[in-house]
C-alpha cells in the first residue's frame, strides 16, 4: 500500500508478484482456507483500480484476471462481491482494453482475452449454488449504467465463452434485455452487433429452458437488431435454430397453445401456430376507421418467429423427405395466406386486420432474406415466394381500390364499393399516410418477386400499375381548381404524389414497364408541367379539431408537405433521366415547350436550389439526382447557378457531417453531381467560378475527412471509377481532365490521420472483430463499408497501377503527380527539419515515397532528367530510417534502368563534409548494391574503378557510422570485382583482403564488432532485392514494418485485394513478394536492437530490489554539519582525476546533461557516459556545460547496453553504486564510497529501470524533509559526485583542503 502512494507504474510493476507471494501464504496447504481474509488483498487491488494513473489500473486489473491462471484459490463470498463491485467498475473504462506495444492490429485486446479466461475459469468453480446468484448479479450490473461499445463488446464475450450452464432464469432473461437495450446507444454499429450476437449466445449457453417460456424468449429476440447481429442464414441464426431444436419440448408450457394439424406435435410448432392465429384475429369493430395503424413491433415478432420455426423443422427433415418444410410453412401462413386471397373482394374486413396482413407479410419477406449468401438455393424462401405470388392479384386490387378509392368505378369488379370510396373520401385522414406508405411498400416488394422470378406482361402488376398512375394523375388534376382545402383532399393529393413516385421508381427498374418510344405520353407532359415545389395549405383548425383526436399539426403538416415535395422530385428525376437527350444546354431556345421541366432547365434548377431550402436533409436525395441530369447540361451558360448549387448542397452536407442515418446517401448522391465527369471535364475548360469552387469542395471534403472517417473514401473511389472503368480497356482512357484534378490523387496517395488514443481504440476492436470472419454474425449481416483511411490510398494506388504509360494522357498525368509529390516533400521537409518516428511528417514523407515507388515504372529517361536532381536532393536531408530506405530503393532502380545518370550520382560523394554528415551513409547503402545498377552495363570495369575509388576514402572517415556503411559497400565492390577479375586493382588485394580480415575477426565483444556484425544481417543488406521486391506488398507492408513504423501504416496485401472497387491490374503477381523479405523480423542494427535485454526484465521473481519512493512526512531525518572550509579549489583538485565514473545514459534532456558534464569536469570524473553522443552538439547542452565537454572524456553507452558496460566494470573492480530510492537503499550520509565507484543515474521521469536496479551493488538516496518526493536528476548526480569527492579528498589526507 506503501508503494502504491508512488502512482507510477515503473515503481509499482516491480512489486506486484509479491501478491503472488502474498496469495500463496494466505491460503492453507492442508486444507485449501483461507488463513488470511481475502478482504485484505482485495484493498490493494481497490487501490489501484481506482488510480487516477490508468496504466497503473490496467496492471492492477491485468494481475488480478491472472489470478487462477497459476493457482486455484478458495471460494470467498467477498472476492465475488469484489468482481461485480470494484472490478466490473474498472473494466468499465474503455482505454483498459487497448493493444500492447508490437501487438498487430486487429490481435485483439490483452485484457479482453484475459478477461475471457478467468470468467470463464472462475465461474467453472463456483458451486453450483452460488453460481446462478454470481451470474445474475453480474448482468444486473452490466444493464445498471450506460456503458461504452468496448467494455461491453468484451464483457459480453466473456459471458459467451462460459460453459454450458442451467443458471438463468426469466429475472437474468430480462437483465439480458435491459443489458441489450444500454448497448443500442453505442455508435460504432459493428461493435453494438456484436456485443448483440455475445449477449444471445450468453442466453443460449447459461439460460435454464425449464424456467422461461418461448414467450419470453422471442421477446428477448426481439430487443435484437436483426440489421445488426441476429440475420437469418448467419451462423448465430443456425446455432439459435439449434438450440431451439434441441430444447423445443423443454421450455415452460403455456397452457392456451393448439397442436391440431402439425405434424409431430412440438411446444415450439404449437407456439408458433397458435401466434400467428392470434395475430390474425380480427380487432374489435369498434375501433374501426379512425383508429392509427398499428405497430410494427408485434409483425416483426410473429415472422422472426415463423422464420426460425421453418428453419428448426428444416433442420430435423434434412435427411428425409422436402416436403415437411412446405407444410410446416403451409399450415404456420394458412390464416394469413386466406386473409390475404380475400383481400381484392372482401370490402368489409377490418381495416386494422388487413393493416397487420400486409406487415406480417412485409417483415416475412424482409425477414427470409439470407444475408451473406444467395437466396436461389433456400427453400423457405422459394416457397413463401410461390405463396405470396399466389395472393399477388388479391393484394394489388386491394391496393389499387385503397390508394384510388372511388376513382375505379367504372372498373367492373370493384363497381360495388363505389358507396364505400364515397365514404372514405370524405373520412380521409393523416393516419392514412402511414397506410399508404404500407401499401406502397407492399407494392414495391411484389414487383421485386416478380423480377426475381421473371418480369411477365399481363401479370397482376402490370394491370395495376397503369390504372394507379392515371387515377393519381386525376386526383391531382381535379384538385387543383382553387377550391377552399379540406383535410381529405390534402391528404389524398399527397397519397396520389406518393404513387406516382412509386410507379415512377418502379418503371425506372422495370425496363418492361416503359413503353419503346420516347415520345412524352400525357403523363410526362403533366409530370413536366406540375408546380415544382408547390406547398399544400393547411386545412383549417376547426375541421383539424372535428377529427376524432386526431389533428394534421400533431402529425407535422410541415412533415407531410415535404414528403409531398420530395415525391415530386422522384417524379421529376424520373422524367428527366427518361428525356435527357431533350434537356437544351441553354434557356429561350423552345418557344412551347411540350415538357417545361425538362425543356426549361434553368427554371428547373432555381426550383432545385428552393427545394433545398424548404426540404429536410434526408428528403433531399431525388433533388441532388436532378441536379447531376441537369448541372452537367448548364455549366457553360449558367456557371453562376451550377455553383450556387454547389454550395447549397455542400452546406447540407457539412450540417449532417455528425449523423449517420442519411449521410453516407447523401454525400454519395452529392459527390456524384458535383465530381461528374462531364462537369468536371466542362469546369477545366472554362476555368471559372466552378471549377476553383470544385477544387474547394475537394479540399473541405478532406479536411471532412479528418473527423468524419469515410468521407474521402467516397469521392477518391468515385472520381478513379469514372476515370478509367467506363471503359472496356483501361490503357484507351484518356486522363485529359483527370490531369487538371491531379491533386486529388495527391492528396489521397498521402491522406491518413494520426489518430486520438480513443479513436484508434475503436478501430482496433473493429479490426478484430472483421478478422473473426463469420464466427461473428455482425461481419455477416452489416455491410463492410471500407470506410478505412487505408482504403483511400488503397484506390488511388490500384488507379496508379493501372495506367498505361505508352497513352500520352496516363504519362502526362503520372508526371504531372510525381513533380507535385516531389514538391510536396521538399515543402514537408522545409516545414520541420528535425521530426520524430511516426509523427504526421514521417508518415506523410513515407506515404509520398511510396507514390513514387509505384508510379516509377511509368518514368522514362526524359522525365527522369527533370527530377533526377530532385530525388538526390532528398538523399541530403536528414531523413528517417524508412523514408531512407524508400530513397535508396529509387535511386537504385533508376541507375539500374538508366546508368546514365551515374555521373551525377558519382558527383553526389563530391560535396562538403559539412553536408555528407547525415546522407553519406544513404548514397553508400546505394552503393552495396552496386551488383544490380550494373547489369546493364555492358563495360563494368570503369564503374567498378569509379566506385572503388569513392568507397576508399569513406573507409577513412572519421565519423563510426560512415565507415561500417563503407566497409559494407566495400565488401560487395571487392567480391565484384574478384568476379570479374578486374586486374588493375591486384595491387591492393593484399590491402583490401588484410583490412577486410580484420573487421571480420575483430577481437573482444566491443560494440565494433557487433555493430558490423548487426549491419551486415541487416535486411536491407542482407536480404533485400531491389527488382524481385519491387512489389505492393514490399512496398506497403513489409518494409514499413522492417524499418519500425507504427502498425498503422502497414497495409496488408489482402485489402488490396478486397478493395473490388477498382479492377485488379493484369500485372497482378506482381503484388505479392517472391522472396524471404517477408519472412524477416525488425532490427535495425542502429537501434543497437532495442528489447534484446528483454530476458533479464522479465525475470521478475528473481528481482532483490525494488524501487521505493521516500514518505517524506514519515522519515526524521538528523541534522548534519556538512559544511566544509576549501579554499582555492583549483589549487586542491588541479588537473588530478578521480577513479568516478558516472553514467547518464538513462537521461534524457540535454541541460541536465549539459550541467552533469560541467559538474563532473569540476570535480574531476574520470568519465561521463551518456545514451548518444549526438547530445554534445545540443545548443542546450552546450550552454550548461560552457565547454567542458572539451576536457573531459565521453563514452557513448547506448541504454540497450548498459547491462554488459555494469557487468564489464564490475569485473574491472568498479561498485556499482545506483542514486535511487529503493526498498534496501542506504543513506548518503552513512556511505562510504569506494575509490572505484561507478555512479548509475536514472532517467527523469522514471528513475532506475527495475532490470537494472538488480545488477546494482547499493544503491544510495539523499535525505530529504521536504514534501516533494524527487530531486532533480542533475541536482541528484552533484550532490552524490561531491559527496565522493569530499570523501576522496579528507581520506587521502589533503591537509590544505
Amino acid at each position: 500500500m506503501e508503494t502504491l502512494e508512488g502512482n507510477q507504474i515503473h515503481v509499482i510493476k516491480p512489486v506486484l508478484p509479491k501478491l503472488n507471494s502474498l496469495f500463496e501464504y494466505a491460503v492453507s496447504e492442508e486444507n485449501g482456507n483461507w488463513l488470511f481474509h481475502p478482504s485484505w488483498h482485495m484493498c490493494i487491488y481497490k487501490r489501484m483500480f481506482e488510480s487516477e494513473n490508468k496504466i497503473l489500473t490496467k496492471e492492477g486489473v491485468l494481475h488480478f484476471l491472472e489470478l487462477y491462471e497459476t493457482k486455484v484459490l478458495p471460494f470467498s463470498p467477498e472476492f465475488s462481491e469484489f468482481i461485480i463491485g470494484p472490478l466490473m467498475d474498472a473494466l468499465s473504462e474503455s482505454s483498459l482494453y487497448s493493444r500492447s506495444p508490437g501487438q498487430l492490429i486487429g490481435s485483439g485486446s490483452p485484457l479482453g482475452l484475459k478477461l475471457q479466461k478467468f470468467l470463464v475459469t472462475y465461474i467453472s468453480l463456483l458451486p453450483e449454488e452460488i453460481k446462478s446468484s454470481f451470474l445474475l448479479k453480474c448482468i444486473q450490473k452490466m444493464s445498471s449504467r450506460h456503458w461504452c461499445a468496448i467494455p461491453i463488446l468484451f464483457l459480453s464475450k466473456a459471458l459467451a465463452n462460459v460453459p454450458r450452464c442451467k443458471a438463468l432464469g426469466i429475472e437474468a432473461l430480462l437483465a439480458l434485455r435491459d443489458v441489450l437495450q444500454c448497448t443500442m446507444i453505442t455508435h460504432q454499429i459493428l461493435l453494438r452487433g456484436a456485443a448483440q450476437c455475445y449477449l444471445l449466445q450468453t442466453a443460449m449457453n447459461l439460460v435454464d429452458v425449464e424456467k422461461v417460456s418461448l414467450s419470453d424468449i422471442s421477446t428477448f429476440l426481439m430487443c435484437l437488431r436483426q440489421e445488426e447481429s441476429l440475420g437469418r442464414g448467419t451462423s448465430l441464426w443456425t446455432e439459435l435454430c439449434d438450440w431451439l431444436r434441441v430444447n423445443e419440448n423443454c421450455f415452460r408450457r403455456a397452457s392456451d397453445c393448439s397442436c391440431v394439424g402439425l405434424p409431430e406435435t412440438s411446444s415450439l410448432n404449437a407456439y408458433v401456430k397458435n401466434l400467428v392465429q392470434e395475430y390474425m384475429k380480427s380487432p374489435a369493430l369498434e375501433t374501426g376507421e379512425n383508429c392509427f395503424m398499428p405497430d410494427w413491433f408485434e409483425a416483426k415478432l410473429v415472422a422472426m418467429m415463423v422464420l426460425l420455426a421453418v428453419d428448426v423443422e428444416g433442420m430435423k427433415s434434412q435427411y428425409s423427405e422436402k416436403r415437411r418444410t412446405q407444410n410446416v410453412l403451409r399450415i404456420f401462413l394458412d390464416p394469413l395466406l386466406e386473409s390475404l386471397m380475400k383481400l381484392g373482394t372482401n370490402a368489409y374486413m377490418p381495416l386494422l386486420k388487413t393493416d397487420r396482413c400486409l406487415q406480417l407479410l412485409v417483415k416475412l419477406l424482409h425477414t427470409c432474406m439470407l444475408k451473406g449468401s444467395s437466396t436461389q438455393d433456400d427453400e423457405v424462401f422459394t416457397l413463401l415466394q410461390n405463396f405470396v405470388m399466389s395472393t399477388a392479384e388479391s393484394i394489388s386490387e386491394f391496393i389499387l381500390r385503397r390508394l384510388t378509392m372511388n376513382e375505379l368505378s367504372s372498373n367492373t369488379h370493384l363497381s360495388t364499393f363505389e358507396s364505400l370510396m364515397s365514404k372514405c373520401e370524405n373520412t380521409k385522414k393523416v393516419s392514412d399516410l402511414d397506410r399508404c406508405h404500407l401499401y406502397l411498400m407492399v407494392l414495391t416488394e411484389l414487383i421485386n418477386l416478380h423480377l426475381k422470378v421473371g418480369w411477365k406482361r399481363g401479370n397482376p402488376i402490370w394491370r395495376v400499375i397503369s390504372p394507379l398512375k392515371n387515377a393519381s394523375i386525376r386526383h391531382l388534376q381535379e384538385m387543383d381548381h382553387g377550391q377552399e382545402p379540406t383535410l381529405g383532399t390534402q391528404v389524398q393529393r399527397v397519397i396520389s404524389m406518393a404513387a406516382l413516385a412509386t410507379v415512377c421508381e418502379a418503371t425506372d427498374r422495370t425496363p418492361e414497364l416503359q413503353l419503346g418510344s420516347l415520345e412524352a405520353g400525357p403523363t410526362e407532359r403533366f409530370l413536366s408541367a406540375l408546380p415544382l415545389n408547390h406547398t399544400l395549405q393547411k386545412p383549417h383548425a376547426e375541421e383539424e379539431s372535428s377529427l376524432c383526436e386526431e389533428s394534421s399539426s400533431s402529425q407535422g403538416w410541415g412533415k407531410i408537405v415535404a414528403q409531398y415535395i420530395h415525391d415530386q422530385w422522384v417524379c421529376l428525376s424520373f422524367l428527366l433521366k427518361k428525356y435527357h437527350t431533350l434537356i437544351p444546354t441553354s434557356e429561350g431556345e423552345i418557344l412551347e415547350p411540350i415538357l417545361p421541366a425538362v425543356q426549361m432547365p434553368v427554371r428547373t434548377l432555381q426550383a432545385a436550389l428552393e427545394a433545398l431550402t424548404v426540404l429536410p436533409s434526408d428528403q433531399v436525395l431525388p433533388v441532388f439526382h436532378c441536379m447531376k441530369i441537369l448541372v452537367p447540361k448548364l455549366l457553360t451558360s449558367s456557371e453562376s447557378l451550377c455553383v450556387e448549387s454547389f454550395d447549397m448542397a455542400w452546406k447540407i452536407i457539412s450540417a449532417l457531417s455528425n449523423t449517420q442515418l442519411v449521410f453516407w446517401s447523401n454525400l454519395k448522391a452529392f459527390v456524384q453531381f458535383v465530381f461528374d465527369t462531364k462537369v468536371l471535364t466542362t469546369a477545366a475548360k472554362i476555368k471559372g467560378q466552378a471549377y476553383f469552387k470544385i477544387k474547394e469542395i475537394m479540399y473541405k471534403i478532406i479536411e471532412m475527412s479528418a473527423i468524419k472517417t469515410g468521407v474521402f473514401n467516397t469521392l477518391i473511389s468515385y472520381c478513379c471509377k469514372s476515370w478509367i472503368v467506363s471503359a472496356s480497356n483501361v490503357s484507351q482512357v484518356s486522363l485529359s481532365t483527370a490531369k487538371n484534378y491531379s491533386e486529388l490523387v495527391l492528396e489521397a496517395c498521402i491522406f491518413g490521420t494520426v489518430f486520438r488514443r480513443d479513436q484508434r481504440l475503436i478501430q482496433d476492436v473493429q479490426t478484430y472483430i472483421e478478422n473473426l470472419g463469420h464466427d461473428c454474425a455482425a461481419n455477416t449481416v452489416i455491410e463492410n463499408t471500407k470506410r478505412e483511411d487505408h482504403y483511400v490510398r488503397i484506390c488511388a494506388v490500384k488507379f496508379l497501377c493501372l495506367l498505361d504509360g505508352s497513352n500520352m494522357s496516363h504519362k502526362l498525368f503520372v508526371e504531372d503527380l510525381a513533380i507535385k509529390l516531389l514538391d510536396k516533400d521538399e515543402l514537408v521537409s522545409k516545414s520541420r527539419t528535425r521530426y520524430y518516428v511516426n509523427s504526421q511528417q514521417h508518415r506523410v514523407k513515407n506515404r509520398i515515397w511510396q507514390a513514387l515507388l509505384v508510379i516509377f515504372p511509368r518514368f522514362d529517361q526524359n522525365f527522369l532528367n527533370r527530377i533526377i536532381d530532385k530525388i538526390f536532393r532528398a538523399g541530403f536531408i536528414n531523413n528517417q530510417a524508412s523514408i531512407k530506405y524508400f530513397i535508396e530503393w529509387i535511386i537504385i532502380l533508376i541507375l539500374h534502368k538508366f546508368p546514365q545518370f551515374l555521373p551525377k550520382f558519382w558527383d553526389c560523394f563530391s560535396y562538403g563534409e559539412e553536408n555528407l554528415k547525415t546522407s553519406i551513409c544513404t548514397f553508400l547503402s546505394v552503393l552495396s548494391h552496386l551488383d544490380i545498377i550494373a547489369q546493364n552495363i555492358p563495360e563494368k570495369k570503369p564503374i567498378l574503378k569509379q566506385a572503388f575509388i569513392i568507397v576508399l576514402q569513406w573507409c577513412f572517415s572519421h565519423n563510426f557510422s560512415i565507415r561500417l556503411y563503407a566497409l559494407v559497400a566495400l565488401k560487395k565492390i571487392w567480391s565484384m570485382c574478384k568476379t570479374w577479375h578486374v586486374e588493375e586493382f591486384d595491387a591492393l588485394t593484399s590491402v583490401i583482403e588484410s583490412s577486410l580480415s580484420q573487421v571480420e575477426n575483430m577481437p573482444g565483444a566491443g560494440n565494433a564488432k557487433k555493430n558490423w556484425q548487426r549491419i551486415q544481417e541487416h535486411f536491407f543488406f542482407e536480404t533485400f532485392h531491389p527488382l524481385k521486391d519491387y512489389c505492393l506488398e514490399t512496398i506497403f507492408y513489409i518494409l514499413p514494418r522492417l524499418s519500425g513504423l507504427v502498425e498503422d501504416e502497414w497495409i496488408a496485401i489482402g485489402k488490396f485485394t478486397r478493395f473490388t472497387d477498382i479492377p485488379l491490374d493484369s500485372g497482378f503477381q506482381w503484388y505479392l513478394s517472391p522472396t524471404q523479405l517477408c519472412e524477416r523480423k525488425p532490427g535495425d542494427w542502429a537501434q543497437q536492437d532495442i528489447g534484446s535485454n528483454s530476458g533479464e526484465a522479465d525475470d521478475q521473481s528473481e528481482w532483490t530490489d525494488v524501487q521505493k519512493k521516500i514518505i517524506p512526512w514519515k522519515n526524521n531525518v538528523p541534522d548534519l554539519d556538512l559544511e566544509l572550509v576549501f579554499q582555492d579549489r583549483v589549487a586542491k583538485l588541479g588537473k588530478s582525476i578521480s577513479r568516478l565514473i558516472v553514467v547518464a545514459s538513462l537521461i534524457d534532456k540535454p541541460t541536465n546533461l549539459g550541467g552533469l558534464c560541467r559538474t563532473c569536469e569540476v570535480f574531476g570524473a574520470s568519465a561521463l557516459t551518456v545514451g548518444s553522443l549526438q547530445c554534445t552538439r545540443d545548443k542546450q547542452f552546450q550552454c550548461l556545460s560552457v565547454s567542458a565537454e572539451q576536457w573531459l572524456p565521453l563514452v557513448e553507452v547506448r541504454p540497450p547496453q548498459l547491462i554488459d558496460f555494469l557487468q564489464q566494470k564490475k569485473a574491472e573492480g568498479y561498485t556499482v553504486i545506483g542514486v535511487e530510492q529503493t526498498a534496501r537503499s542506504v543513506d548518503l550520509t552513512q556511505y562510504s564510497f569506494p575509490e572505484r565507484s561507478l555512479l548509475l543515474l536514472g532517467n527523469e521521469r522514471e528513475g532506475i529501470p527495475a532490470n537494472l536496479i538488480q545488477q546494482l551493488d547499493v544503491c544510495v538516496e539523499i535525505p530529504q524533509r521536504g514534501i516533494i518526493r524527487s530531486l532533480n536528476v542533475h541536482v541528484s548526480g552533484a550532490l552524490l559526485i561531491w559527496e565522493y569527492t569530499r570523501q576522496q579528498l579528507l581520506k587521502h589526507g589533503d591537509t590544505e583542503s
